[in-house]
């Protein structure tokens, strides 16, 4: 198993920026946010083409062929949770993932000019978790759209790697800019081709506040140079505390 994981990593490449991440740039019906500026980084551009307007993408078009993409579920979503918890719009600063040993500051990524997503780019941020700033902010009321890569042939093992291995009631926090920290629970992680994507478990409207967490899962394809799969986190919040001074 390690010795065919250590191959994928040999000839992966830059996976995530060219499997399609262009889905994520479905904006949310009525899960507006502030718009933060972009990453200092140059952020690769998806290949998929994202609607002519930002009105028409709030109707969550058809996925193209190459976007993320259901089929196989790991383990189930449960129903919607409590919904006392939201807290108000900031964005994100870091991710950590205690289960998994990830902590990572965050990027923010919208558009191109194209209107294709960006995602994050070759170079010193390749490596660090990215909000969809179209998304909701993690903690309000929404699904807050996080990715990251899963590896890289130069760099081996990204931010994400181990995203798939998370398991019903580890913890996500994430401090935003106002300096809370929204602590989220996974409820749930999915695994789904990228032919067959579930564009409105993962990316439609909710009730409460909600995280999904993207990566490239599942085997990977030498030809194509793309993993066939996605994995998906699902999480809820379920807690939110001041996050101590110089933190």
């Amino acid at each position: 198993m390690d010795g065919e994981r250590h191959l994928f990593l040999a000839v992966s490449g830059t996976v995530l920026a060219a499997s399609g991440v262009a889905l994520i740039a479905l904006a949310l019906t009525t899960q507006s946010t502030a718009q933060p500026s972009a990453s200092t980084e140059s952020a690769e551009r998806a290949s998929v083409a994202f609607p002519a307007e930002p009105a028409a993408a709030r109707q969550r078009p058809a996925v193209e062929e190459d976007s993320f993409g259901p089929s196989t579920t790991l383990l189930s979503v449960p129903e919607a949770v409590d919904n006392s918890l939201p807290l108000s719009s900031s964005e994100p600063v870091t991710i950590d993932i205690p289960a998994i040993e990830v902590h990572s500051e965050v990027q923010y990524l919208g558009l191109t000019a194209q209107h294709t997503l960006e995602v994050p780019a070759p170079g010193p941020y390749y490596n660090q978790a990215a909000w969809y700033k179209h998304s909701a902010t993690p903690g309000a009321i929404g699904p807050a759209i996080m990715l990251g890569h899963v590896d890289s042939a130069a760099d081996g093992p990204s931010v994400f790697f181990d995203l798939a291995t998370l398991r019903p009631g580890d913890e996500v926090l994430v401090t935003r800019r106002d300096g809370m920290v929204a602590v989220f629970a996974v409820e749930s992680v999915g695994r789904y081709p990228k032919d067959d994507f579930p564009t409105e478990l993962v990316y439609g409207t909710t009730d409460h506040a909600a995280l999904r967490l993207i990566t490239c899962g599942g085997t990977f394809d030498s030809s194509s140079r793309h993993y066939r799969d996605n994995v998906v986190v699902f999480a809820n919040l379920v807690d939110s505390y001041q996050a101590p001074r110089g933190s």
